[in-house]
């Protein structure tokens, strides 16, 4: 583990001694990018993710109270709350999250006893890079180890999804937990999300590598068009008489293009054919072509810009800048969109000077700094061994 985590891992640790004057049991629950796949989880389809070497650290042990307490290192908040009365907090933020797990567990008919969490992270918030399911998995995962409730990962993710779908209003797919909690180091995911099975792929981009680049906006469209994209797919889905637009041909929707609006005909049309990029994409990496898989992401982006149509003008500029770069294999968004992070796959020996002139165009253009991260491909949740 790196340095920088070595000295966050120290820093929650300590915090929770001090607070609780208890030795804590750690956990680290990784953020995650995805390669490529976007908006085919939720329609049954395939995804290509991979965890990071960025996440959540949480800190957890019994409470001799009868409430529990929960600290927000990064926040600087703290919230108290009973077990007995759990319920969603109009405008919760983060505290949702975390209720929304304790609940979905208790439907279970599990019986909780109180506890005392402190948790801190270096995801940035709205990069696209899935702190709220990192920070999910962290509490599950947390809780599981400390009451040895005997639940599986794939039980646990089941548990943080509902949490984002009951308690946060977010209707969102499996992927992002399952990156998370299912992580290798060194390999993404080739995610069925219907079965939600997965193959390991090794990942070694040789001369190239991941770079995210954020446009620090998040705009507020996000979470009520990511719900609206979601229905529409699942009214194209009932009209073509399928369960999900993971089992639609491009044949199929032709035939009931004339019932739907361009508009819905477009965004169904982007999943099918996401779909088809997604399982050309692991091909690629099999023989090791990065310009073919970077092709793949600059489609990807077009299609989410001009069918899904849930980019902004932040994230095509920065996917234009890139095409402009032969250096750039490809590049695209990434994440539920209108905000949030670009992936590049860039050649080693030019990223150094990429980043400055993109750097200086973006700030030229948006008044705005963007944020460049460089992520190592990780293990998933786990316990921290001290």
């Amino acid at each position: 583990m790196r340095q920088n985590h070595t000295t966050l891992i120290n820093q929650i640790k300590s915090s929770f001694l001090k607070i609780f004057n208890k030795e804590p049991i750690l956990i680290f629950s990784p953020g995650r990018i995805n390669i490529i796949g976007e908006h085919t989880d939720y329609n049954d389809g395939f995804v290509f993710p991979a965890a990071i070497n960025k996440g959540i650290i949480t800190a957890i042990q019994k409470s001799i109270s009868e409430f529990c307490t929960v600290v927000a290192a990064d926040f600087n908040e703290t919230f108290e709350f009973s077990l007995n009365n759990i319920q969603s907090i109009p405008n919760g933020g983060w505290k949702n999250y975390l209720l929304g797990v304790i609940a979905e567990i208790q439907k279970k008919g599990i019986k909780l006893e109180a506890f005392n969490i402190v948790f801190g992270g270096d995801i940035p918030v709205g990069s696209g890079l899935s702190s709220s399911a990192a920070l999910e998995n962290s509490i599950v995962f947390g809780l599981n180890e400390l009451f040895r409730l005997g639940l599986t990962k794939k039980e646990m993710i089941l548990i943080s999804q509902k949490a984002e779908h009951n308690y946060v209003g977010v209707r969102c797919g499996i992927m992002d937990q399952y990156a998370s909690m299912f992580g290798k180091k060194n390999n993404a995911l080739f995610l069925d999300c219907r079965s939600v099975e997965a193959n390991e792929i090794n990942i070694d981009l040789k001369e190239y590598q991941l770079v995210l680049i954020n446009t620090n906006v998040k705009h507020s469209l996000s979470e009520s068009a990511y719900n609206d994209r979601r229905s529409v797919c699942e009214k194209v889905a009932t009209m073509l008489n399928i369960s999900a637009l993971r089992d639609a041909t491009e044949e199929d929707l032709l035939n009931i293009k004339t019932k739907i609006s361009e508009e819905d005909y477009q965004k169904a049309l982007y999943v099918i054919q996401e779909n088809k990029r997604v399982q050309k994409a692991t091909e690629t990496l099999k023989f090791n072509d990065i310009s073919a898989l970077g092709k793949l992401l600059y489609e990807s982006h077009n299609g989410l810009q001009n069918q899904y149509k849930v980019s902004c003008p932040e994230l095509d500029f920065l996917v234009d800048k890139a095409k402009e770069n032969s250096n750039i294999a490809g590049a695209r968004m990434m994440g539920g969109g209108f905000g949030g992070c670009t992936i590049n796959i860039i050649a080693k020996s030019a990223t150094e000077l990429f980043i400055k002139e993109i750097s200086d165009a973006y700030q030229e253009k948006f008044n705005k700094e963007c944020s460049v991260y460089f992520v190592e491909i990780s293990e998933g949740t786990h316990l921290i061994k001290q």
